[in-house]
């Protein structure tokens, strides 16, 4: 793992943004004002708690702030399903944020692997 000096510094988070601002912009014209706070709350919340996590600071608390933001993907992949079954987004789209959903999870659960087997605090 590269030299970490603050959350910007790592790339879950970095992938973490670019999918909020894909979810906002797909969903901008989306007229379901539920499903769009409910997709869009749930994509911030997978970078939110990036952030949150790691300036709480120590790996334990680190690694439960990276299971929620873990679990607030796998929220917006099952959103997204649904956006897809709804014809809210065009498939395309969404199968593109579904793969990069995946990709980002398995970096989350990486980090949290990683946060295990070290004693070191990042």
């Amino acid at each position: 793992m590269g030299t970490v000096r603050c959350f910007e510094d790592f790339k879950i988070w970095q992938d973490a943004r670019l999918l909020v601002n894909q979810v906002y912009l797909y969903t901008a014209g989306v007229k379901d004002y539920g499903f769009n706070d409910q997709v869009r709350r749930a994509a911030v919340s997978v970078m939110n708690n990036i952030a949150e996590g790691y300036e709480a600071g120590g790996n334990v608390m680190f690694k439960k702030f990276l299971q929620i933001s873990r679990g607030s993907c796998g929220e917006v992949r099952s959103m997204l399903y649904l956006a897809k079954d709804l014809k809210y987004i065009d498939e395309i789209k969404v199968n593109g944020l579904l793969s990069d959903c995946m990709v980002l999870s398995k970096g989350i659960s990486k980090l949290i692997t990683y946060l295990d087997s070290t004693t070191s605090n990042l």
